[in-house]
């Protein structure tokens, strides 16, 4: 499986991605990448499609996993740890806000984002 990301930070665009990887993983390293391009601190407002990623941070169960050594409520080791923890930190940086969009909906930067991992992955 090869799953593509692409991020807008303002007018600037990122497009990567990985071989044998999973969606999940692929949607917080968007996050990543798009606070990593930021050159100083800002406020930021993360559109996604991601229920994952939003509900993680919005729900709190990010702080929970840290505080329980990454281990689920089901006691169960939580996925992708070090991704987690480098958003984290970024996330320390800057001001950070999450905001679930619905996918393939009426977004026009989420819809533009699809379609342009679409082509990369096409074009591969």
């Amino acid at each position: 499986m090869v799953l593509y990301l692409y991020i807008m930070v303002l007018k600037k665009k990122y497009q990567d991605g990985e071989k044998s990887t999973t969606n999940n993983k692929m949607e917080i390293v968007a996050v990543i990448r798009g606070l990593e391009m930021l050159k100083e601190p800002c406020k930021v407002t993360v559109y996604s499609d991601s229920a994952y990623v939003v509900n993680t941070i919005d729900k709190g169960w990010i702080y929970n996993w840290k505080k329980n050594n990454w281990r689920k409520s089901d006691k169960s080791v939580v996925k992708n740890i070090d991704l987690w923890e480098k958003m984290l930190y970024l996330m320390s940086i800057h001001e950070v806000k999450f905001i679930k969009v619905k996918g393939h909906s009426d977004n026009e930067y989420n819809n533009r984002c699809d379609r342009l991992a679409v082509y990369a992955r096409e074009n591969l």
